[in-house]
């Protein structure tokens, strides 16, 4: 077995029906249902201009600074796919850049997940193809490998399964193991429906609070009792 260079295919990918429920979902949502365990945290950022990304996970593992085996993957994923690199969060070369973004776009990639950086930041900027990255460099990459394809990655905490959904926003990116995908989407939803509730109560002025200083309480917090006696007496006069 030639490990390095190793192209695997995808066994199993999330029900399209439950992707495509996903797409009126936050991550901030998706986040908090997973005990925010599953999000790729604060550095990987969106580079395009504002389509949500959704998608199931091709994976791709390269060396940094390398894209041969990201050029592959673009030719073998599915329609509806999304490109996930690990170049090692390396940001001296790019990835990808516009000549990729074309390919993709052609062939109906959902978009570009990539741990490392990219180039050609006006033609992302400017096309609402997702592209989440570490960073932008002009230098390019090389293509000489080694790499795979459709192994499991792993970057800022985050892990990811070929066939596991990606979940991209304004707030970041988060994954959704496979087979608890339709678990958390119910979870998700459900979270909305709460969150628009409380919205309501702000607006209505009917929203309780009292759970701030009950957890103060509780934790022990030594200021709570007398900063309260002080507001009973009428505070500063």
């Amino acid at each position: 077995m030639n490990i390095g260079f190793r192209i695997f295919s995808v066994d199993k990918r999330v029900d399209q029906l439950i992707v495509d429920q996903f797409r009126t979902v936050v991550t901030p949502h998706i986040s908090d249902n997973m005990s925010r365990l599953q999000g790729a945290g604060a550095k990987l950022r969106p580079y395009h201009n504002g389509m949500k990304l959704v998608g199931t996970a091709f994976t791709v593992k390269t060396r940094p600074g390398d894209n041969l085996m990201v050029h592959k993957a673009i030719d073998l994923a599915q329609p509806g796919d999304v490109i996930v690199v690990d170049a090692g969060g390396d940001q001296t070369n790019a990835i990808v850049g516009e000549i990729m973004q074309r390919i993709a776009k052609k062939n109906r990639i959902a978009g570009f997940v990539i741990n490392g950086a990219i180039r050609d930041t006006v033609a992302f900027k400017n096309d609402s193809f997702p592209v989440y990255a570490k960073g932008v460099t002009h230098r390019g990459p090389y293509k000489d490998g080694p790499g795979e394809i459709n192994v499991p990655v792993s970057f800022d905490g985050m892990i990811i399964h070929p066939g596991d959904l990606i979940v991209g926003d304004e707030d970041g990116l988060v994954v959704v193991p496979l087979e608890e995908a339709e678990e958390i989407l119910k979870k998700a939803q459900k979270m909305a429906r709460k969150e628009v509730e409380i919205f309501q109560s702000i607006e209505q002025g009917t929203i309780d609070r009292n759970w701030i200083d009950t957890t103060l309480k509780e934790k022990g917090c030594e200021s709570y009792d007398s900063y309260k006696s002080f507001i009973s007496s009428g505070g500063y006069k």
